[in-house]
């Protein structure tokens, strides 16, 4: 099908002094292809390299948004191109063991789905909230609303018994004992973006969690009840969604233009359980959503999209 927005992801490990690049390019309804546009820069660490997206790269065939390649027109194909760089002398390589990418129409319109939930269903992710954290390192855009996204991606990777050591996130503890989830903290720093001065890079949170183990991408579901399938399979999920005032009830805010939250389980009548980092604490990140209100605003502003992270034992759903 004619596609109309493309996230590539990877996991890759990159060594001191290497980084790797992901690349695409499109073909166009007059079989035209268009020039290469980077989808990102990106190294594990941030000693010798500032992993970024590219800015200023639009034409008269489409643009970048930070992650995401956006055609004027629906495209008809694509393609990658990955190029591995280390510095001159070294001997080091990064390595990429998988790289994906999601396409997605926007010619079909949404419609709810029905729940396949017969009993309630919650995984038992950790909670941790994004708001305990404002102010926090504003060097890696200080923490806050800004943190929904590694926040997110730290419940996920706790999860999976995965993460940052002590020893790794000492920098944080040594300055303030007291400090509050210093993995969060962590986490925002090594999936920062220099270029958009933010932690909400899509595909940077998946290739973070592959620093620790977890397989993963950028994908999009067709619907909840497909989600329903990964609760059940023991998978949870990091949905990115907007909506605007009064849409979602038990929301900590009005609205949003942009968020990232966990999807951990449902109920019985499949309403969705979700670890929302959107909290005043993390006593209070755990609650439950209206499925109708939820799936529009998912469904309508992303297509369903998700980080996918999973161990490399992991069975998933059947396609």
């Amino acid at each position: 099908f004619a596609f109309s927005q493309a996230v590539p992801s990877w996991n890759a490990a990159t060594p001191a002094h290497t980084w790797i690049q992901v690349e695409l390019r499109a073909r166009t309804q007059d079989a035209r292809e268009t020039k290469w546009y980077v989808l990102g820069r990106w190294a594990s660490g941030d000693a010798d390299f500032h992993r970024t997206s590219v800015p200023g790269q639009g034409d008269n065939d489409g643009f970048v948004a930070i992650d995401t390649f956006v055609p004027k027109k629906a495209m008809l194909a694509y393609q990658l191109r990955l190029t591995l760089y280390r510095e001159p002398g070294s001997g080091a390589s990064p390595s990429v063991t998988k790289l994906s990418t999601v396409v997605a129409s926007d010619a079909d319109p949404y419609a709810p789905s029905a729940t396949t939930m017969t009993s309630r269903t919650i995984l038992p992710v950790p909670e941790y909230s994004q708001e305990i954290h404002a102010g926090h390192y504003p060097e890696f855009d200080g923490g806050g609303e800004a943190w929904c996204s590694p926040t997110s991606t730290a419940m996920i990777l706790g999860f999976w018994g995965r993460g940052p050591t002590p020893t790794d996130y000492a920098y944080v503890t040594a300055a303030d004992p007291g400090h509050p989830d210093p993995w969060v903290d962590y986490a925002a720093r090594f999936t920062y973006d220099s270029n958009y001065d933010g932690a909400g890079n899509w595909p940077f949170n998946v290739a973070y969690s592959h620093t620790f183990g977890l397989e993963g991408a950028v994908t999009q579901l067709r619907s909840l009840a497909e989600a329903e399938r990964y609760i059940k399979a023991g998978i949870p999920l990091v949905a990115s969604l907007s909506f605007g005032s009064g849409k979602l009830d038990g929301f900590l805010f009005k609205g949003t233009n942009g968020h990232l939250l966990t999807i951990v389980g449902f109920t019985a009548s499949g309403d969705v359980v979700s670890n929302d980092p959107a909290a005043l604490r993390d006593a209070d990140v755990q609650r439950t959503y209206d499925r109708a209100q939820f799936e529009k605003a998912w469904m309508e502003s992303t297509g369903g999209l998700v980080y996918l992270l999973y161990t490399p034992d992991t069975t998933l759903p059947a396609s």
